[in-house]
């Protein structure tokens, strides 16, 4: 990382006030940060590890994540993000770890979840998120045991839930915006 004269375009790319060299920066564990991720975080198509936890991000997640393909941990834990989950986060195929816990994510999990095959923990929980859970989740090999592989409690996820997944793994869903079943 360099400092001072600006990035040298098309070598480095500039985040948070500091450059980082695009084919050498392989993981990224920042702190003290403030404001949006910014797309520009989708040029270290190298990253293999990504840790912004604990920060004070807000915004969403931007849709460039998806170019991070050999990305094995991604965690944005514990920030103040909101809006969707990305579609373009079921490119990252290579990920083992997927860490979006306490947050203010909204809307439905993408169905392009199921893409993520290789992961072997998805913590999900203590956000907004509602809808139903897509079937595609049970494409994860995951072990569906609770915490601390998997953990989608605290949301607003609606019944009925995929058959991977049981009652009791869902954890506490806040399901009043949900539609009740038709009895026909």
């Amino acid at each position: 990382m360099s400092v001072g004269w600006g990035c040298i375009d098309g070598v480095e790319v500039e985040l948070w006030g500091e450059c980082y060299n695009i084919e050498e920066t392989t993981t990224l564990i920042l702190s003290d940060l403030t404001g949006e991720i910014p797309p520009e975080i989708g040029n270290l198509t190298n990253l293999i590890g990504l840790v912004l936890s604990s920060n004070q991000f807000i915004g969403e997640i931007p849709p460039e994540i998806g170019n991070l393909t050999n990305l094995t941990g991604l965690f944005l834990n514990n920030n103040q993000l909101t809006g969707r989950i990305p579609s373009e986060i079921g490119n990252l195929t290579n990920l083992t770890n997927l860490d979006l816990s306490d947050n203010e994510l909204t809307e439905e999990i993408p169905p392009e979840i199921g893409n993520l095959t290789n992961l072997f923990q998805l913590l999900l929980n203590n956000n907004q998120l509602m809808g139903e859970i897509p079937e595609s989740i049970c494409n994860i090999d995951i072990f569906w045991i609770s915490f601390p592989y998997f953990d989608i409690d605290n949301n607003q996820l609606c019944p009925p839930y995929p058959d991977c997944i049981s009652e009791e793994d869902i954890g506490y869903q806040d399901t009043s915006e949900c539609e009740e079943p038709s009895l026909c």
